[in-house]
């Protein structure tokens, strides 16, 4: 049944004084309670880490390694949760040599567990040579990886001895791959990508396939470069993420696709994304978003991990830039099983979608600006917000845009919701403000009653978001409680 209009509020009263925009936490006690289990870290996580890699929980621990602007090191830093990662102490488990092979340039190192034993697959240049870079590996029989037993098991040999990086591994249906970027002889780009199955740890087996070169416009923008894959198994299939072209704001992320059951080292079994599926943006202020890893949140759900600046603006090489920072954010997957990335968030802390109780397999979302319920929301961002200090004091919350942060949800009138720019305005205080609470049919959900007003909340109608005064009825009570993932 619709609403009744006649139960409707339109908004109005008085506002207290407007607190700061932008504070990161949620408002309330109740906020905390209601919140169910998720990813709930800040970005960035870590600060000048640039190609990160965050393994799966190993004995209930995290992992965290990345290149450092100094190129110069292998760093570790571990704990039991990701945000956790943020504060803990650094380990460097390895340096390079202060002369010949290795003592050039350290990038992209990855930290994997293979059979009890742990390995770092990491790029080396030479001291007088620091762009003759060539893959190498550490070994350790620890069961931390922080700890100081690590042996240097030398140079993963390939094909061609060019210009190698960015190895990962993965085993998928009882085999184990190699997949990095290299230059090949006789192909006039800067780095394609390659995969081999595995002899070893140690040793790849048998010829490796070519799967992609920079090809596509967005691939070969600045050089002409495909590397840094990273490689997820979800729904049927094997996704390989990969980025493209220079490192600046031009830096990207591609997606190659195969079914799980097709050969992988067949070429023919990948397809190549045309378009790429993670890029710089302008309203987030993130640029060059790229060099990917993937983790499980503790709560079991996926994790895109990655690098990207805060400006687009870089003097000189933005190699030697620093600020790459090491970000988190949930993965999410349309409806046809492929993955929703959305766009790179802004610095912040955990981001949301709101489902209704009464209808969950939709999300909250703006299209035009406009508030309503959506299924498989192809534009993920438009679906994401953030749940940060309201307007009206202390206790009240805002739901803030993710893709337009300068946007929170505002109620214009009964019947329409939207996100609008911020105004320093006691009106707009008042119609972006609400008080967050257990959900009002499921206390794992939540409810957002508007700010000041004791018993008209964000409602659900029929695919619209409104605002609208709950009765005793279970409909009318789920329909002002929201689901958050």
């Amino acid at each position: 049944m619709t609403i009744d209009r006649r139960d409707l509020f339109k908004a109005g009263g008085g506002l207290l004084a407007v607190t700061a925009v932008g504070s990161l936490v949620p408002g309330t006690a109740q906020a905390a309670e209601a919140a169910p289990a998720s990813l709930t870290t800040r970005n960035p996580l870590v600060e000048q880490r640039a190609d990160p890699f965050i393994t799966r929980p190993v004995n209930g621990m995290y992992y965290l390694t990345g290149s450092v602007p100094e190129y110069d090191r292998i760093v570790v830093r571990g704990a039991a949760t990701i945000d956790g990662l943020a504060t803990a102490r650094e380990t460097t488990i390895w340096r390079r040599p202060s002369s010949g092979k290795l003592g050039g340039h350290i990038w992209a190192p990855e930290l994997h567990r293979i059979d009890g034993r742990w390995y770092v697959y990491f790029a080396a240049g030479d001291s007088d040579d620091v762009f003759r870079i060539r893959t190498y590996v550490l070994e350790s029989t620890s069961d931390d990886p922080r700890a100081g037993t690590w042996v240097l098991r030398g140079q993963m040999v390939t094909k061609w001895d060019t210009f190698t990086l960015d190895a990962t591994t993965f085993e998928h249906r009882g085999k184990r791959y190699f997949a990095w970027a290299q230059s090949e002889p006789g192909i006039a780009t800067n780095s394609n990508l390659y995969l081999a199955e595995m002899a070893s740890p140690l040793a790849l087996k048998g010829e490796p396939v070519r799967l992609a070169v920079p090809t596509l416009p967005w691939e070969i923008q600045g050089f002409k470069v495909n590397e840094g894959p990273a490689v997820i198994v979800r729904n049927g299939r094997v996704f390989m993420t990969y980025s493209a072209s220079a490192t600046d704001a031009r830096y990207c992320m591609g997606l190659l696709t195969a079914d799980e059951r097709s050969d992988l080292l067949d070429p023919r079994s990948w397809t190549k994304s045309p378009q790429p599926v993670f890029t710089t943006n302008e309203a987030t202020r993130q640029y060059g978003p790229g060099h990917n890893s993937f983790t499980v949140a503790e709560d079991g759900a996926d994790v895109l991990v990655y690098h990207a600046r805060d400006y687009r603006d870089i003097t000189g090489d933005p190699l030697y830039d620093p600020n790459r920072h090491t970000r988190v954010q949930r993965l999410y997957w349309n409806d046809d099983g492929t993955p929703s990335f959305g766009v790179p968030v802004g610095k912040g802390g955990p981001c949301v979608r709101l489902s209704p109780l009464d209808d969950p397999a939709l999300y909250v979302r703006h299209y035009e600006y406009r508030l309503t319920a959506g299924g498989n929301v192809r534009e993920l961002a438009d679906s994401q917000f953030r749940i940060v200090a309201g307007f009206r004091g202390a206790g009240t919350v805002a739901l803030q845009s993710v893709n337009f942060p300068d946007r929170y949800v505002r109620v214009v009138d009964a019947s329409t919701v939207r996100i609008d720019p911020y105004e320093e305005s006691d009106a707009y205080g008042r119609a972006a403000s609400f008080t967050q609470f257990p959900g009002l049919s499921d206390r794992l959900a939540v409810s957002f009653r508007l700010a000041g007003e004791p018993s008209t909340y964000l409602a659900h109608d029929k695919g619209r978001i409104l605002v609208f005064r709950p009765g005793t009825a279970v409909r009318d009570r789920q329909r002002v409680s929201f689901r958050l993932s």
